[in-house]
């Protein structure tokens, strides 16, 4: 748990050491390094020191986003594993391919052997990438950490961290970080449990920090397009929402594993478990196989509805559902089921009608429209959504990309309504601009908060295996006190939100 870099009694603080520097030079002319520093350019001061916590292969890849910013400085990583070459990725080579094309080097990677991530090799795509940028071609200005407590502790100058972690640890890394001060750009889902969803929602209030959770479908144009068309009323009222994905493709339905395996060499095992319940390693757990894992993942409705309901959420103006009834395949005691239907009842806001909405996984899929041609293909790559008013029908990609009225005559027919709301900067620049003091990101802690109440919802009433009635303001399950178990997770006793 040691790190690469060491504090002394003599260590000066970035800010303080610009302070004083600032005090010093106020007499001189100098000429700004902005302009010396050439397009592109942010002077140190225009910085965020930025720590990543979790750089697997996703965490990786959401570093490689943020390492190009010029405002951007990567201080740190942290993850509980050393290095290995087990990750999972979207395809061959995936990986090491975007980490050439950020250097600009053919050759980088060329004795991999499979997906290789961890905290050593996040360090060294890190200082390779910042390399680049000296005259040397050297930089050594990295830190590497096993824990993030000790990160948080020692790296005082950090200003926001990036968390990557598995879904379990999100909620109480965000809240140690935002009591240090720290901004949080969080993966998806926010949190774990409903309970610490509400409870990092208030923590991020708060402490007025900025917040991001990674769902950029958020900044996209069509989600502008969808709210700008069905608040116009090009389908009249909507009273239902058709969402399917085709995932999980990491196992689901199965049984714990009896056998206990040997912990692989650099993995810390106790401290990947945590704050959940510790128990023996075995393979079926990690790298991306965790999602399936009551204990760690969210399931396919935690993954994936993230990204949907978002776009739901902000198209409706949805708040809490009123109740939440699913069917699945076999249930089994500690995994997700291999498939689920999931029904979710919303009620009227101001002037807009109650809300039903229906979830399919696991490759179910909704019956096809009858206004749909046979030509046609429902969704997009196995996946859609459907937004059914009281005048028509919209069918689009499951986060509502290419959305488009059905059947074909009335969207060549349709006159799409003024651009009324603003356009995004971007999802990742949203967040960068909110922690130098701009306007909250779209998918800030506190939007995101109530959608992820939602959709784990959604797992509660998988699990109690009936019909529940949800009492929001009170976080209780009101007709099954035996699901109420469901709504807040079990910690080990040395970890706290």
């Amino acid at each position: 748990m040691k790190s690469s870099r060491t504090n002394s009694a003599k260590h000066i603080s970035r800010r303080k050491f610009l302070a004083e520097a600032s005090t010093a030079a106020a007499a001189l002319t100098i000429v700004p390094r902005s302009v010396l520093g050439g397009p592109g350019y942010a002077p140190p001061s225009a910085r965020l020191n930025v720590a990543c916590i979790g750089v697997g292969s996703q965490g990786t890849r959401v570093m490689m986003e943020f390492l190009p910013h010029a405002d951007i400085q990567v201080v740190a990583v942290c993850d509980v594993n050393r290095e290995s070459s087990n990750y999972s990725e979207w395809g061959d080579n995936e990986i090491r391919d975007k980490e050439r094309e950020l250097l600009g080097n053919a050759n980088w990677g060329a004795d991999w052997k499979g997906c290789v991530c961890g905290r050593e090799p996040a360090r060294r795509l890190v200082e390779a990438y910042y390399g680049l940028k000296t005259p040397s071609g050297q930089y050594r200005g990295c830190a590497v950490y096993n824990d993030f407590r000790e990160l948080l502790e020692k790296e005082k100058d950090i200003d926001a961290i990036i968390i990557g972690t598995p879904d379990h640890a999100h909620a109480t890394i965000s809240i140690a970080a935002m009591k240090k001060g720290k901004h949080v750009f969080c993966q998806k889902p926010l949190t774990h449990s409903i309970a610490e969803a509400r409870r990092v929602a208030e923590v991020a209030r708060e402490t007025k920090l900025a917040t991001q959770v990674a769902t950029g479908n958020q900044a996209s144009e069509a989600t502008r397009l969808l709210c700008e068309w069905i608040w116009a009323g090009a389908i009249g009222p909507v009273r239902r929402v058709i969402n399917w994905s085709s995932r999980p493709f990491w196992p689901q339905g199965i049984e714990r594993p009896a056998n206990a395996e040997p912990v692989p060499e650099g993995l810390d095992w106790d401290l990947w478990t945590a704050p959940a319940p510790p128990r023996p390693y075995n393979h079926v757990y990690l790298p991306f196989v965790w999602r399936g894992w009551f204990d760690f993942g969210t399931g396919t409705i935690g993954d994936m509805g993230c990204y949907s309901f978002d776009t739901i959420f902000r198209v409706l103006k949805l708040g809490p559902p009123t109740s939440v009834e699913a069917s699945s395949t076999l249930a089994f005691k500690e995994s997700f089921p291999a498939a689920s239907i999931i029904h979710f009842k919303f009620p009227g806001r101001g002037e807009m009608p109650p809300v039903k909405l229906t979830w399919y996984d696991g490759g179910l899929r909704p019956p096809r429209p009858d206004e749909l041609e046979d030509t046609r293909e429902m969704g997009e790559e196995k996946e859609g959504l459907f937004f059914i008013g009281d005048a028509g029908t919209i069918m689009c990609g499951f986060t509502g990309e290419n959305p488009k009225l059905i059947p074909e005559s009335k969207m060549k027919a349709f006159q799409p309504p003024p651009k009324t709301l603003p356009r995004s900067i971007g999802h990742d620049r949203e967040w960068i601009e909110a922690c130098k003091g701009g306007a909250p990101g779209g998918a800030n802690f506190g939007f995101s908060g109530p959608i992820t109440e939602a959709l784990l919802l959604g797992n509660v009433a998988l699990r109690a295996g009936k019909k529940i009635y949800w009492d929001s303001s009170n976080l209780k399950i009101v007709n099954a006190s035996e699901a109420q178990q469901y709504v807040a997770d079990t910690y080990r006793p040395d970890w706290t939100l």
